[in-house]
């Protein structure tokens, strides 16, 4: 199952919640405001760290740009939109 965050997490539990029930192993897609999650260098770079080590994560390339983010903890995907309408064919969604 594709998980889909589009919230901050420093603005709403939809990360929590999507961890709490994300299989490990299951991809993540970080969009929208969901990017900040992404983020080095912030109070939860190390957790996100661990969940990229259990989960395939990925951003939305577009969002980072929109949003001026670019520094990434290591072991997120960037994906343009292309990659992910690849990754919504592929998957059964769950969107948080």
């Amino acid at each position: 199952m594709l998980h889909l965050i589009n919230e901050s997490p420093f603005e709403s539990n939809s990360l929590e919640d999507c961890l709490r029930y994300a299989s490990k192993g299951s991809p993540i897609l970080l969009y929208e405001d969901g990017i900040y999650a992404a983020m080095a260098g912030t109070r939860i770079a190390d957790r996100m760290a661990g969940v990229a080590q259990d989960h395939k994560l990925y951003v939305l390339r577009e969002d980072l740009a929109m949003r001026g983010v670019d520094k990434l903890i290591a072991g997120v995907n960037e994906i343009d939109y292309d990659g992910f309408v690849e990754l919504v064919e592929e998957n059964k969604t769950a969107s948080w």
